[in-house]
């Protein structure tokens, strides 16, 4: 069946290039520095991004979570450790980001190793979360099937019925927590006419970074 695309007319076209002289010679510094450019050109959920791991049959696993923070060390994000992509993780900690600004017409592409943030990391940012959703990371047990939905409502029922001090704290569940991507690859993508988009990697050798320019 084709596939319509939508016209160019469509997409804001953002008229930018990128140079390998002029990016940031550190990737994350540059990856903040397009981060925020998405954030001020109000494109929609610019912390959406897809997470990439490698299944435990050897396959591509791929879904959408979203990052919650950004250091020198790396990209943070959080979830249930027993779900599937935990259960991937902890089999082969490789993984891959992507993130795509359709609007700027850019994507970054992030590929390294993960780790568990540590457990005051993690306590410090279930206990940011709304509270239903604190409750419903005890009532969903994340990627095992279960008989309908009236069995997970019935779960979050019950966890409700448990805390319902609305005074104490939810506590995060022990399976749950924080990842940090530690990054050692960065390609840049800067849509331009006739196909002939930029694209900027960085390898990192050592403590250093190499910059290349990738054909498109």
């Amino acid at each position: 069946m084709p596939i319509e695309c939508l016209p160019s007319s469509r997409i804001l076209r953002s008229c930018a290039s990128l140079d390998e002289r002029d990016v940031d010679r550190d990737p994350l510094r540059q990856f903040a520095r397009w981060f925020e450019e998405a954030v001020a050109a109000r494109v929609p959920e610019p912390n959406a991004m897809t997470l990439a791991t490698v299944g435990v049959d050897g396959g591509p696993a791929a879904r959408i979570v979203l990052l919650k923070e950004l250091d020198a060390r790396g990209f943070c994000f959080y979830t249930n450790y027993e779900s599937r992509k935990g259960k991937e993780l902890a089999a082969d900690p490789r993984a891959a980001l992507l993130f795509f600004w359709v609007e700027l017409e850019r994507q970054v592409r992030i590929e390294g190793v993960t780790e568990h943030v540590s457990a005051a990391e993690s306590d410090a940012y279930f206990a940011l979360r709304p509270r239903l959703s604190r409750l419903g990371a005890w009532a969903s047990p994340q990627s095992t099937p279960i008989a309908n939905r009236a069995a997970l409502d019935k779960r979050f029922d019950e966890v409700a019925a448990r805390y319902a001090d609305e005074t104490l704290p939810v506590p995060r569940p022990p399976y749950w927590g924080g990842y940090r991507m530690l990054p050692d690859r960065f390609e840049f993508w800067q849509g331009r006419h006739s196909r002939l988009h930029d694209r900027i990697a960085y390898r990192r050798d050592g403590a250093q970074w190499v910059i290349e320019r990738l054909s498109p």
